[in-house]
């Protein structure tokens, strides 16, 4: 959303009209902050579309992710509803992630801007040849 003089009309709700209009901006950003609010949060997501996961796993895949720093982050995905903790019970207690439903949702943007980040790299590369 664009917010411009032209699309707040004048009169006496105009500070009401641009608030809600501030307020919209700010609540798009948050729900994107949900996936791309860390560097961590789109590596961590595609790992986790490669299937569930376990702590020690997605630190496997993610090797400059410290421990603290993975906690913090799945610890956050799973309150926006993103990811989800799954506590098994067998003879061992052993814990699993996985998305959500709804964050298969994301699943093309992640596709395009891993697709834009390998091509962007193979430029990177040929211009310093």
């Amino acid at each position: 959303m664009i917010i411009t003089d032209e699309s707040i009309p004048d009169g006496n709700n105009r500070k009401e009209r641009i608030l809600k209009c501030k307020t919209e901006v700010v609540s798009i950003m948050d729900a994107i902050y949900v996936i791309a609010g860390s560097k961590w949060r789109i590596p961590i997501t595609i790992a986790l579309m490669e299937g569930n996961r376990r702590f020690g796993e997605i630190m496997k895949e993610i090797p400059k992710i410290t421990s603290k720093v993975l906690a913090q982050q799945l610890k956050e995905m799973e309150l926006n509803g993103f990811v989800e903790k799954k506590i098994f019970k067998d003879s061992v207690i052993r814990t699993e992630y996985e998305l959500t439903e709804y964050s298969w949702s994301v699943k093309p943007v992640i596709l395009a801007l891993r697709d834009f980040g390998i091509s962007h790299r193979e430029k990177l590369r040929q211009e310093t040849m």
